[in-house]
């Protein structure tokens, strides 16, 4: 309801998103609240679209097949196999353009003109090429997306939220969904009190948000 009330009232809406909404099987959800015009930008790093992508094209998420948990033949392959597509496109725009890239986060991104910036870090593999290795424009380019935001959704990404949460003025809301607990008191403890808090797996929470949004806009 905050969701589509703020979108009715022209609200901004942000997606600050960790590869965990891949990994648990929230990836579809995700796309349907793009789709659907529901977020506004997506804030990430590298590894949500790397994983996002090899869902999208392999049907894997760090080589195990999201649908049923179990693992692929060879699947530790495949995250790079999936940086390395996005390399021979040229970018994920690209990607999306030679339909080499159909589905997901980052197709409708593309496809529905989301702007997206993915900050980079040490530990990525890659990166893609779309990512921001240096963090001081990052950081730039984060806060001009948060420009004008009236809510911020961040799913499980520590890194990204706390990131997120220091460039906001108080009187964004703020939702915060994780199932590591610390990862939520931390970033409500950092002066964020606007935050709402919800411990739980994004792979259980994210369904059920797309799904009473396309339930209650079915009754209106």
């Amino acid at each position: 309801e905050d969701i589509q009330r703020t979108k009715k009232n022209g609200g901004k809406i942000i997606l600050v998103g960790g590869p965990a909404i891949v990994h648990t099987g929230a990836d579809e959800s995700v796309s349907t609240l793009i789709h659907g015009g529901y977020i506004d930008a997506v804030l990430a790093g590298n590894a949500l679209a790397v994983h996002d992508i090899e869902y999208a094209t392999l049907g894997t998420s760090l080589g195990m097949n999201v649908r049923d948990g179990t693992l692929a033949v060879r699947g530790h392959r495949n995250h790079m196999e999936a940086i390395n597509a996005v390399f021979k496109a040229g970018s994920i725009e690209k990607m999306v353009k030679s339909k080499k890239l159909r589905r997901g986060i980052m197709y409708e991104c593309v496809k529905k003109k989301v702007p997206f910036v993915l900050a980079g870090s040490l530990r990525d593999d890659g990166p893609l090429p779309d990512v921001i290795t240096d963090v001081e424009l990052a950081q730039k380019k984060y806060k001009e997306i948060l420009k004008g935001a009236s809510m911020v959704i961040m799913v499980a990404t520590m890194l990204h939220s706390i990131a997120t949460g220091n460039m906001l003025p108080a009187n964004v809301k703020v939702i915060v969904v994780d199932i590591n607990q610390p990862t939520v008191t931390k970033l409500m403890d950092r002066g964020t009190w606007q935050a709402l808090g919800i411990v739980s797996d994004a792979g259980a929470f994210l369904p059920m948000v797309a799904e009473e949004i396309q339930k209650n806009t079915r009754a209106t």
